[in-house]
């Protein structure tokens, strides 16, 4: 497997970098919808993996996520073999987004953007991972399905974050934004409303 894996234009203005969930590796079917339709929108979109997922490829085995000071690192180097912040958004699914929003000021990125982002363990809301939001700079797009346990509006609405986040909720959406069949709302409904959101942020008409 490639280092990255790229969609859309090598000229386009702007490139968004993605990093994938603990569980799924960069190639999985979520980020593959999301990479392919937001290079149709004219964003040049680049994944990659963490060392563990590597290994995990490597090995045929499982294993846990690597350490938080490795999985920085990770992302650190990732945006300085792309050229450094200064073309690049940065973000990814859950575990994928919520190390590159620890990055994102440091590196001088033009944005953020998080794709579930685990705000806290399911089932336990006051096990937060949101302190370093608080006062983070980098403008940021979070999108969270209503349904998701690792953040519902009622658990975020009472957590105190930085002005420049803005969050999206997509209805009766999971962790992957996948509504129930009852909702009336469809697992494409959702991610076409989720591309039309990272497309506005990135690029406002």
């Amino acid at each position: 497997m490639r280092e990255f894996l790229f969609n859309g234009s090598p000229s386009a203005a702007v490139t968004l970098v993605l990093a994938h969930g603990a569980g799924g590796p960069m190639d999985s079917p979520f980020m593959e919808t999301i990479a392919q339709r937001v290079a149709k929108t004219g964003v040049r979109v680049a994944r990659f993996e963490f060392p563990y997922m590597r290994r995990r490829r490597e090995t045929g085995k499982g294993g846990a996520p690597d350490s938080g000071p490795v999985l920085m690192e990770s992302w650190r180097d990732t945006i300085a073999k792309l050229g450094g912040g200064e073309r690049l958004v940065i973000g990814g699914k859950s575990l994928g987004g919520r190390i590159a929003s620890m990055v994102a000021d440091e590196s001088g990125v033009r944005g953020l953007v998080c794709l579930g982002y685990p705000f806290h363990p399911p089932g336990k809301p006051a096990q937060t991972r949101t302190r370093h939001l608080e006062q983070m700079r980098t403008p940021a797009l979070i999108l969270q399905g209503t349904r998701d346990p690792f953040g519902k509006p009622e658990d975020v609405q009472n957590y105190k974050l930085s002005k420049s986040i803005r969050i999206e909720w997509l209805e009766d959406g999971d962790h992957s934004f996948k509504p129930r069949a009852r909702s009336g709302r469809t697992e494409a409904d959702n991610l076409g409303a989720a591309i039309d959101y990272i497309a506005s942020f990135i690029a406002p008409p």
